[in-house]
């Protein structure tokens, strides 16, 4: 398998810091590489999924991933063009998502012995005696050149970069090196984002351990127009089934723009090329052929078979008029009948209860945009309630934007 040819063949690498050196490498040896996520929520999401994929290419043609859990990077947290500094999270709440992501990561990629490392960088970075590491390591970086990057150099002529913040580089770098010491790793992968840091650490290598280093950046997930894909109303995409559903997730996939279809099937499938080109060839309506197969396909991939199975019925029930038998499989919130007597419920109040929106201000501007239709027809009043009356057989279905459907049901 030449497996720098399918990465490059299905638009994954953005950027290589020795590009022949790295594809004859990836040809013909055995690398050891590292990919790591910082633990800033308690799932992943379709951003980090996306490495996941170029992680299980690799591991396909005999590489070793390592899956490094940021354990000991996610007390300081990644700086990023925000103008605020990211939240700190207590060391329970890091250890936390640490093990989420773990979970999570052996759906993905094969982690057992002899195919695949699973580290924590707390293991090392929690006990680092500051003076010892900062005179030892800190003398090889430059701030001058730190502040040449994009987003270091964005937030410093902005909102200003704390001297706290501007650690995580070398915290990565040192990983860098931890992990060849270790485990004899020459590679790091990640976002795009990550190529200052990534070079930091391939530079740290070659200047302290006269060894051999390399990075690779994967391009980020982006629709036909350069937007970032994975964020919805409610917030990201999640790879967690209990924060985003089987069937919100197929149905995000399913209703991804024409322009993004084929670009989805070669970074989020293993799909043949052959049959991404077939799919994507597709014009006009058939095009939605081609969507149902993205969607069911990653879906299958995240959450099994049987619930891809389950949301793609649930989603072609929504527009059979007789009713599919997968009807039963979409999202459903079942609630007191007594809350809809006399003046009935206010729908803001009703978004808010389904988990159709975080807060009851948001619930408001999404009805007064237009962005909700309740029993097929679309409410802009913001006063608007819901009774009784307003249930056809103990049921209502509720639409959020053209993609996320939720029935309740009353008891």
């Amino acid at each position: 398998m030449d497996v720098y040819k399918i990465l490059k063949q299905r638009g994954f690498i953005q950027q290589m810091t020795h590009e022949s050196e790295m594809a004859d490498l990836l040809r013909e040896g055995k690398v050891v590489f590292y990919n790591g996520y910082d633990p800033t929520a308690d799932s992943l999401h379709i951003g980090h999924y996306l490495t996941f994929m170029a992680m299980s290419w690799l591991q396909k043609a005999g590489h070793v991933p390592i899956v490094l859990m940021g354990g000991g990077t996610g007390m300081v947290g990644d700086p990023d063009k925000a103008d605020k500094m990211r939240p700190l999270m207590d060391i329970e709440q890091i250890d936390h998502n640490v093990e989420r992501f773990k979970a999570q990561a052996r759906k993905f990629v094969d982690l057992s012995e002899g195919k695949a490392i699973l580290a924590n960088n707390a293991d090392w970075l929690r006990k680092l005696n500051y003076a010892d590491f900062i005179r030892e390591y800190g003398i090889h970086f430059s701030v001058n050149r730190m502040l040449a990057a994009d987003k270091y150099k964005t937030k410093f002529e902005g909102s200003g970069l704390s001297f706290f913040e501007l650690n995580y580089v070398v915290m990565q770098a040192y990983d860098f090196l931890e992990l060849s010491r270790r485990y004899g790793c020459v590679m790091q992968t990640g976002g795009s984002d990550q190529w200052s840091n990534i070079v930091a650490g391939v530079d740290l290598i070659r200047r302290i351990d006269n060894k051999p280093a390399y990075g690779m950046t994967y391009t980020l997930l982006t629709t036909s127009t350069g937007e970032k894909m994975g964020k919805t109303i409610g917030g990201a995409v999640w790879l967690d089934a209990e924060k985003t559903s089987p069937y919100d997730f197929y149905q995000y996939w399913r209703n991804v723009e024409d322009a993004d279809v084929r670009n989805c099937l070669c970074l989020l499938t293993f799909l043949p090329m052959e049959r991404i080109n077939e799919l994507s060839a597709l014009e006009g309506r058939a095009i939605n052929d081609a969507k149902e197969v993205l969607a069911f396909e990653v879906t299958k991939l995240i959450h099994g078979e049987e619930e891809a199975e389950k949301a793609q019925n649930a989603a072609r029930a929504l527009f059979d008029k007789n009713g599919a038998s997968g009807a039963g499989d979409i999202p459903t919130v079942e609630m007191s009948k007594s809350d809809f007597k006399n003046n009935g419920m206010a729908l803001f109040e009703l978004l808010e209860k389904a988990g159709l929106a975080p807060t009851r201000s948001e619930a408001r501007r999404l009805i007064k945009q237009g962005g909700i239709t309740v029993a097929g027809n679309k409410v802009t009043e913001e006063a608007f309630s819901v009774g009784v009356e307003a249930f056809e057989d103990g049921e209502l279905m509720i639409q959020k934007g053209k993609k996320v459907h939720k029935r309740i049901r009353l008891v």
